[in-house]
């Protein structure tokens, strides 16, 4: 069974395809108002029994921050940028630099860090799905 599941923010649907195993999904639609304010993180979904497995969050990040090295593990990984610019440090790769709009894609088993390059915020949503590899 193939299902499809759309999740809308800011006025861009992004559908995922997610392969079924004879269950069915009984997550429901929802919207989740973004405080657009300076708190460092605000989660959006948390997995489930939020989203069949999707996990996001809006991030904050002032002049000069990061959100430190972390690992992507069997999730891949879509930052869409709201605000500012930064860079992403990919481990053993050159940095990829983004300015708003973005959007900015990472892969699974990836050990990276998200950073502010610039003098303003830096503000993005992080949604992470985890693979069927």
């Amino acid at each position: 069974m193939r299902t499809r599941i759309a999740f809308s923010l800011f006025g861009v649907t992004l559908t995922a395809l997610v392969l079924g195993q004879g269950r069915s999904i009984t997550h429901q639609p929802r919207v989740v108002n973004l405080e657009m304010h300076s708190n460092r993180y605000q989660p959006v979904l948390n997995g489930p029994p939020e989203s069949a497995g999707m996990e996001s969050g809006m991030v904050t990040l002032e002049k000069n921050e990061s959100v430190g090295k972390h690992q992507t593990k069997e999730y891949e990984e879509l930052l869409i940028v709201l605000q500012g610019e930064g860079r992403m440090i990919i481990a053993g790769q050159p940095p990829l630099s983004f300015r708003s709009p973005a959007a900015v894609y990472c892969p699974p088993r990836t050990e990276h860090d998200v950073q502010n390059a610039g003098n303003a915020p830096l503000r993005y949503v992080y949604v992470a799905a985890k693979t069927a590899e």
